[in-house]
């Protein structure tokens, strides 16, 4: 196919990887024909040889992956175990085995062999669009990309050795790529694969350099040394950016930038208001290696683990001990702080390949959370010994996921006590006063919050669902997005109703949904009385920032307004007109 260039200036939405600006010049990472694949029979006398030379492929993948482990930059050594999970990841049964299987068992050629098994595992969650999953699913395409080169003879990808300012541009990069980057080179990145919570868009987080994902065929529309404009905050792409659109992305590249030296300069005072309230700003992560960001910028401790990352990268349960050793890196790398560990939250918008329920009509509203927990109590036990001997290290808290009645809660406990018990009798030391708190993301549980608030000792609020079960909207669905709104007079409503319950239970309170890191959002909810916030490690600085220009008292003022308001336009433009140079919305 002939691709037609222009000199136009082309804009380009994507997955916002990791945000920022860059300006500058595109550098093709070149495939080398990988995606042109021919299929050829192999003779049976053959089939052994072919084996061993896709086997031969799959070693010089995991020495190459081993040569950079051991080459890995002081910058990135916390992200040492994605790179591992690659290197697990060669030998997987899904990838590994099955192409062998399909090799003897079709008598095709390795590399078409590896192909179809790749186009198999995609095929099996296409209709799926959780980015959870497609994390997962990326990591097993990546290293089998990286076997694929070496089937064909293709020279290795070496962005180590690129010696010039650009902005890569690649069909997608692996992390074991992105861990080579060198940052007076390498400004940003742009790719057709991807999305915010790929491993390699967690390592452009902790780089500080933007990028956009998930753009689809951009490696089709951009030829090397042209100009670009990487908008990471946005997902917005600019090809051939007129003179005009340059000058103005550079100024506000320099505003941002200023900003944000100020920002990541104050991020280790206190989030203190002017009138003395203290909000206590946590990190949410979704790998342990995430810790570093969280302590880097500042966070008072980490608000939500979400575990399920831990079960993605592999196609089987991990074991006890297995999770015992991350949970225990993660807790003490923190102590004294605090850690938050969310139990395994899968299906609905999260899956994975051993608990993908194909047969539910709207997995949303089925086994998910703590119903899953619920009903495969090995695979939940397994997590909370884990959980509870990890706590004997440092300062934890258990939280129970999609929590929507008091029965739930009953089991969860009991369960808890009987790992406890077994723990006891086993002679295995563990954390014996741990909190445990639920995850308020559904209706029934905000109306019934003060029920549920006896058998706990916290609340933490996930704005995400709590927003989409409340509007009755799919948040995924383009159609109806629009409706997703975090100020909505309803949400705001909930809130309030949910901070008044924990004040008159006297058990804590957080939020860990994406609205508690939105600058827009902050004089709401430190006026609805709310003291503890988690959010992405990159919002930390802002959010500590901004809290120490307001005071408690006008914000409750705000709030008073708001819940007059009748729309979500009505709260923004009251906090627009008194906080909009504060939060830059004016």
């Amino acid at each position: 196919m002939t691709v037609a260039y222009s000199t136009q200036e082309i804009k380009l939405q994507g997955i916002s990887g990791s945000p920022g600006i860059c300006i500058g010049k595109a550098y093709l990472v070149d495939q080398e024909g990988v995606n042109v694949i021919e299929k050829y029979a192999i003779e049976a006398f053959d089939i052994q040889n072919e084996v061993n030379r896709f086997k031969k492929a799959v070693k010089k993948a995991k020495n190459a992956l081993k040569k950079i482990i051991d080459q890995t930059s002081e910058e990135l050594r916390q992200h040492i175990r994605i790179l591992e999970t690659h290197l697990v990841l060669h030998q997987d049964k899904m990838l590994y085995e099955k192409t062998i299987e399909t090799i003897e068992k079709e008598k095709i050629n390795a590399e078409w062999a590896l192909k179809k098994v790749c186009s198999n595992i995609k095929e099996m969650f296409n209709e799926i669009p959780d980015p959870f999953l497609k994390s997962r699913i990326a990591d097993v395409i990546q290293v089998a990309d990286h076997i694929m080169r070496n089937l064909l003879g293709a020279n290795p990808i070496d962005i180590g050795g690129i010696n010039k300012r650009v902005i890569l541009v690649a069909t997608d990069l692996s992390p074991a790529d992105t861990s080579q980057i060198k940052l007076d080179q390498v400004m940003g990145f742009i790719t057709d694969r991807g999305g915010r919570t790929s491993h390699t868009s967690i390592i452009a987080r902790t780089l500080d350099i933007p990028a956009v994902l998930g753009l689809d065929q951009v490696t089709r529309l951009i030829k090397n040394d042209d100009i670009l404009i990487v908008d990471g905050s946005s997902g917005l792409v600019i090809i051939n950016p007129s003179e005009e659109t340059i000058n103005q992305y550079q100024k506000q590249k320099n505003r941002i930038e200023r900003q944000k030296n100020i920002y990541v300069r104050e991020s280790h005072l206190p989030a203190t208001t002017k009138d003395g309230s203290e909000l206590i700003v946590l990190g949410n992560i979704e790998l342990p290696e995430e810790v570093v960001s969280v302590l880097d910028k500042g966070g008072d401790g980490i608000g939500l683990f979400r575990s399920e990352f831990l079960y993605m990268s592999r196609a089987d349960f991990p074991t006890e001990e297995e999770l015992y050793d991350r949970f225990k890196d993660v807790i003490e790398v923190m102590f004294p702080k605090s850690v938050t560990i969310r139990t395994l939250d899968i299906n609905g918008d999260k899956a994975i390949l051993n608990a993908v329920q194909h047969d539910e009509a709207n997995p949303a509203l089925g086994l998910r959370g703590i119903r899953f927990c619920l009903k495969r109590q090995d695979v939940f036990k397994s997590q909370i010994r884990a959980i509870l001997r990890a706590a004997y290290y440092g300062h934890v808290k258990i939280l129970f996921p999609m929590i929507s009645c008091v029965e739930e809660i009953i089991a969860a406990n009991n369960l808890i006590n009987e790992c406890k018990n077994e723990l006891y009798q086993e002679g295995k030391p563990f954390g014996e006063h741990i909190d445990v708190g639920i995850m308020i993301e559904v209706p029934s549980a905000v109306i019934m919050a003060d029920m549920l608030a006896d058998f706990v000792d916290f609340f933490s609020i996930g704005t995400n669902d709590l927003i989409q079960y409340t509007m009755a909207i799919d948040r995924t669905n383009k159609s109806v997005a629009y409706l997703y709104q975090a100020l909505h007079p309803s949400i705001i409503r909930m809130l309030k109703h949910i901070v008044t319950v924990s004040t008159d239970k006297k058990i804590g309170l957080c939020m860990c949904g994406e609205m508690a890191g939105d600058p827009v959002n902050l004089p709401i909810l430190i006026g609805l009385g709310f003291k503890e916030l988690s959010v992405n490690p990159t919002s930390i600085p802002v959010i500590k920032s901004i809290t120490r220009q307001l005071t408690r008292q006008d914000t409750a003022t705000i709030v008073n307004d708001a819940l007059k308001q009748k729309t979500a336009s009505d709260i923004f433009q009251l906090i627009k007109v008194a906080y909009g140079d504060t939060i830059n919305l004016s």
